[in-house]
């Protein structure tokens, strides 16, 4: 395996060229060109709907075909389970809904308080427009761990919504474990995979549902979901009469966006390409991910110690399984006031609480939230020491 080369990943990003030190990335990563001429190339080329007679029927449908082989291979599922949307929400919202149709008074389904709000309030809707009982799975503040479901799963237990990895905290649930829990219990897991598929080799096999934002690893603003065909098979949308009732095409409303789904299978080749090694794409980007994690955690790891020497800082999350992601709050100083500051000095570290409705309240954190800080694999060391010296100007230190 070789070594990761962040010198080499940050030529391929346009944006860099700017010159600011990007932790927004857990908001939307920054773009390769490779991704953005996948985008261009196909909205200049023959397109038309989907099918076989002409030249640009064909280069749709090759699209679609494309894409949903990238996105398997990134997973670890089946092309014939990925279903693409607008976005990770409206995918939720959707899937909610009908998955509702069959529950009833007496059901329940468990969401929990780490969770980004998508992942929480369309199931909370749904459940309550079914009748069926929301059960709340908590979390530690001071360590961010789940709490343990067992004691909520019942033999009326229809569904669990998880995040994969925590948006806010970056902490990463045992949702492995917690799918062997769920389905024992006879029940389905739901992952939202947004914030985690970016940072980490993924198999999603062992989930009934994943869901994820190319957008959040370096792809167009679209949403993913993959789910087992046979499961899709069971599911009844709501959808117009005349369009297709195959899987997975019965859950994608009006045409695709072909040139988004172009752009995706770009991004994933371009992980792929992150200096792994394999003879399938799979296999490399399992190589490339690991080589990922490990520098993004090492860069981490350094962040979070030399912030925590700041004086005044509070940092938020201790989980030992984590993303490269850091929360965190300054003594005396308003979360949004160090966001401005940061990005004067050309860093860019958003504050709020990022749709982590829950886990924000839970740990106290007010209408303003925290900054966060979350690496990417452009990040390099001079962005670190640009973040932590900026930081430290606010406090003299």
């Amino acid at each position: 395996m070789c070594a990761f080369d962040v010198v080499a990943v940050r030529k391929q990003f346009p944006a860099l060229d700017e010159g600011a030190a990007h932790f927004d990335g857990p908001g939307g990563s920054q773009t390769p060109q490779v991704v953005a001429d996948a985008v261009s190339r196909t909205m200049t080329s023959a397109l038309a709907n989907r099918g076989q007679l002409t030249a640009a029927e064909r280069r749709a449908d090759e699209i679609v075909a494309g894409a949903r082989e990238a996105m398997a291979d990134l997973l670890g599922t089946t092309a014939q389970g990925i279903v693409f949307g607008r976005s990770m929400t409206q995918l939720t919202y959707d899937f909610s809904r009908t998955l509702a149709k069959d529950w009833s008074e007496g059901d329940e389904v468990i969401v929990t308080q780490l969770d980004h709000d998508a992942n929480v309030r369309p199931w909370v809707q749904a459940a309550e427009a079914a009748g069926a009982a929301i059960k709340w799975l908590g979390f530690d503040p001071e360590t961010s761990e789940l709490d343990d479901v067992a004691p909520l799963l019942t033999d009326r237990t229809r569904l669990v919504a998880v995040t994969g990895a925590s948006n806010l905290l970056g902490t990463r649930p045992d949702t492995r474990k917690l799918a062997d829990q769920v389905h024992e219990a006879g029940a389905l897991i739901y992952i939202d995979g947004v914030h985690l598929t970016a940072h980490v080799p993924v198999d999603a096999e062992y989930a009934d549902f994943y869901v994820c934002s190319p957008y959040k690893f370096f792809g167009p603003h679209l949403g993913t979901l993959t789910a087992a065909p046979e499961l899709l098979e069971t599911l009844k949308p709501d959808k117009l009469m005349p369009s297709s009732n195959v899987v997975p095409e019965r859950f994608e409303f009006g045409t695709l966006p072909y040139e988004l789904l172009a752009g995706t299978t770009a991004a994933v080749d371009f992980l792929a390409g992150l200096g792994g090694t394999g003879a399938t794409r799979r296999e490399r980007l399992v190589s490339s991910l690991e080589l990922v994690e490990e520098y993004e955690d090492s860069l981490r790891d350094d962040l979070e110690t030399r912030l925590a020497a700041i004086p005044g800082i509070t940092l938020y999350g201790h989980a030992a399984n984590r993303t490269p992601t850091l929360l965190f709050n300054l003594e005396g100083h308003a979360p949004t006031a160090v966001a401005e500051h940061l990005a004067k000095a050309g860093v860019n570290a958003p504050a709020g609480s990022f749709y982590a409705y829950e886990p924000a309240r839970i740990l106290g954190l007010g209408p303003a939230g925290a900054v966060r800080a979350g690496l990417a694999p452009y990040t390099d060391q001079s962005d670190v020491d640009r973040l932590v010296t900026a930081v430290a100007a606010l406090t003299g230190s």
